[in-house]
């Protein structure tokens, strides 16, 4: 059974910082491209970062120079350091991972940026 759990979410001010966490089991983690995309109310979901298995990373530009995506093969788990949050990156974040033939998410976590 394949699981990706989320974690680290929760509400922030602006200017502040989060660490998200997601664990995968039940994949051979190495292979898997992992990526986070968010939801906003009302707006399609969209890729934040990503990183394949060879440690190419993307970004999208809305949050390039404050967000670093990682990766820990040893635990299976993907981080996405936030930082600088504004109240536009509030939303459901998703982990994701994808290979060739499998895609699977996470059942994502809130993160609100308010004062």
């Amino acid at each position: 059974q394949v699981r990706l759990v989320e974690s680290g979410g929760g509400l922030v001010q602006p200017g502040g910082s989060l660490r998200l966490s997601c664990e995968a089991s039940g994949i051979t983690f190495s292979i898997y491209t992992m990526g986070w995309y968010r939801q906003a109310p009302g707006k399609e979901r969209e890729l934040v970062a990503s990183i394949t298995p060879g440690g190419t990373i993307s970004y999208a530009d809305s949050v390039k120079g404050r967000f670093t995506i990682s990766r820990d093969n040893t635990k299976n788990t993907v981080y996405l350091q936030m930082n600088s949050l504004k109240p536009e990156d509030t939303a459901v974040y998703y982990c994701n991972a994808n290979s060739l033939f499998h895609t699977y998410w996470g059942q994502g976590i809130q993160v609100t940026v308010s004062s």
